[in-house]
C-alpha cells in the first residue's frame, strides 16, 4: 500500500499559482476569527464589573461562543457544499459584526452573552473555509504547508487581542473597541468578497448538484460512514485541545503557583509557547513532505507531545528553565493537528468537501469543550498536592488514548482531490 494509500503526501502538484490575495483572504478571515475568541480576557474584569456580573460571566461567555461553533459545523457544511466558501463566509459576516458590535451595546449579562453567541455563529465557517478554499487552490502535496502558514498568520489575531485590544480599550473604552471590532469585520468581509473565488482559474468546479433537504441529510450520514475517519476523529478530539488546554488553561497558574512569576513574566512564557507553535506550522509541512506520510507524520509529533505531558506530569516542580523548555516543546511539537486536517479531507470527494472537514471539526470542538472541563475536575478531585501531576497527566493519558485510537483504527483509502 502506497503513501497515498495511506493518506500520505501524493505526487501531484498544483494546477495554478495561487494568487497573495487568496491566501491574505484566508489569512485574515482565519485571524479575525482567533481576534474574536480571544478577544474576552484582557478587559474581562471591566466588562463583567460595568454588567454587575461576577467572574463566571467569562467561562460563560466563552462556552457561549464555543456552543455557537458547535451548532454550526453541520449547517456550514451543507452551506460550503452547496454554495461554496465565498458566499457562506460573506453570509455569516453579519451575524459576526451584528454579534461583536451587540458586545459592546450589551446592558446586562444575558445581553452579553446572547452577543457572543451571535458573534460564534458569524465565526463558524472561517476555519473550515480556509480548509475547502486551500484544498482547491493548493491541491496534492503543498495542502498541508498552505494550510499550516494560512494557520500561522492568524495566530496574528491572538496577538492583536493582547495588548493593542487593551490599548484601543483604552482610547475607548471596552464598548467602543468591540464596536470597532465589529465595523472591522465587515471591512474584512468586503476584501473577503472582492478577493476569493471558490475555483482556480484552471481546474473545473466541483459538482454542486441540488439537492433537497433530505438528500443532503443523507449526504451528511454518508459522511460519517465513511472508511478512515473514525481514526481521524479520535486523533482530532485531542490533538489540538491538549495543547491549547495548557496554554488557556493551566500554564498561567502552573507558572504562578509552582515557580512564583509574576504576569508579566508568564505573559512572555505564553508569548514563547505561541511563538513555538507557529514556528512547528511553519515546519511540519516540509517536514511531511520529506517523510512522505501523513499518518507517521501525525503519529511522531503526537507520540513527542505525550511525551512533553508525560515529563511534566511527572515532573512539575522541575526547574524552571526545564518547565518553560518543556511548555515550549509542547506547542512546537503540537503542530499535527493541521496534517490531520489535512488527511480528514483526502477521505471525502469533492462534492462532500465541506461536510467531510466540518465533520472532522466537530471532533476539535468537542475536545476543546471537554478537556479543560474534565481536568478542572480531576484537579478538584485530587490532594491539592499533586494537582499538577494530575493535570498534565490527564492530558498526556486522553492525548496517548486518541493516539492509539487513531494507529489502530480502520485507515481509509484517499480519494482523489
Amino acid at each position: 500500500m502506497s503513501p497515498r494509500d495511506l493518506g500520505g503526501a501524493g505526487p501531484r502538484q498544483p494546477a495554478t499559482r495561487p494568487s497573495a490575495r487568496i491566501f491574505a483572504a484566508l489569512a485574515l478571515v482565519t485571524g479575525a476569527s482567533q481576534f474574536h475568541r480571544a478577544a474576552l480576557g484582557v478587559v474581562g474584569p471591566e466588562l463583567a464589573a460595568d454588567l454587575g456580573a461576577g467572574a463566571g460571566l467569562l467561562g460563560a461567555a466563552n462556552g457561549a461562543f464555543f456552543a455557537a461553533l458547535l451548532l454550526m459545523q453541520i449547517p456550514v457544511g451543507l452551506a460550503l457544499d452547496r454554495i461554496g466558501p465565498r458566499l457562506t463566509v460573506a453570509a455569516l459576516a453579519l451575524p459576526c459584526a451584528i454579534g461583536a458590535i451587540g458586545q459592546g451595546l450589551a446592558g446586562s449579562a444575558e445581553g452579553f452573552l446572547a452577543a457572543r453567541f451571535l458573534l460564534g455563529i458569524g465565526c463558524g465557517a472561517s476555519f473550515m473555509a480556509s480548509v475547502v478554499l486551500s484544498a482547491r487552490w493548493y491541491a496534492g502535496p503543498g495542502l498541508t504547508t498552505s494550510l499550516a502558514r494560512v494557520f500561522a498568520t492568524s495566530q496574528l489575531g491572538i496577538l492583536l487581542a493582547g495588548a493593542p485590544f487593551a490599548l484601543a480599550a483604552e482610547w475607548l473604552g471596552w464598548r467602543g473597541a468591540y464596536a470597532a471590532s465589529g465595523l472591522l469585520t465587515l471591512g474584512l468581509a468586503a476584501l473577503w468578497w472582492v478577493w476569493v473565488r471558490d475555483d482556480p482559474p484552471d481546474r473545473p468546479a466541483p459538482p454542486r448538484p441540488a439537492e433537497t433537504l433530505a438528500q443532503a441529510l443523507r449526504g451528511q450520514f454518508s459522511v460519517w460512514r465513511t472508511p478512515g475517519l473514525l481514526p481521524v476523529l479520535a486523533m482530532h478530539l485531542v490533538g489540538y485541545a491538549a495543547m491549547a488546554t495548557v496554554i488557556a488553561v493551566w500554564a498561567g497558574p502552573y507558572l504562578a503557583e509552582v515557580h512564583g512569576m509574576a504576569p508579566e513574566t508568564r505573559g512572555t512564557v505564553l508569548f514563547i509557547m505561541g511563538l513555538a507553535l507557529v514556528a512547528g506550522l511553519l515546519v511540519v509541512g516540509p517536514i511531511e513532505r520529506r517523510i512522505g506520510s501523513r499518518p507517521r507524520t501525525v503519529a511522531g509529533f503526537a507520540a513527542l507531545s505525550v511525551l512533553m505531558l508525560t515529563a511534566l506530569a511527572l515532573w512539575p516542580s522541575a526547574p524552571l528553565p526545564v518547565a518553560v523548555a518543556l511548555l515550549s516543546a509542547l506547542c512546537l511539537c503540537s503542530c499535527y493537528p493541521v496534517v490531520v486536517v489535512t488527511q480528514g479531507r483526502a477521505l471525502f470527494p469533492d462534492h462532500q468537501v465541506g461536510r467531510g472537514v466540518t465533520t472532522v471539526n466537530l471532533a476539535q470542538t468537542l475536545g476543546s469543550a471537554a478537556l479543560p472541563a474534565m481536568t478542572g475536575w480531576v484537579v478538584g478531585f485530587v490532594n491539592p498536592a499533586w494537582a499538577w501531576n494530575a493535570a498534565f497527566g490527564t492530558l498526556a493519558a486522553c492525548l496517548a488514548l486518541g493516539l492509539a485510537g487513531y494507529l489502530s483504527g480502520r485507515r481509509g483509502t484517499r480519494r482523489p482531490d
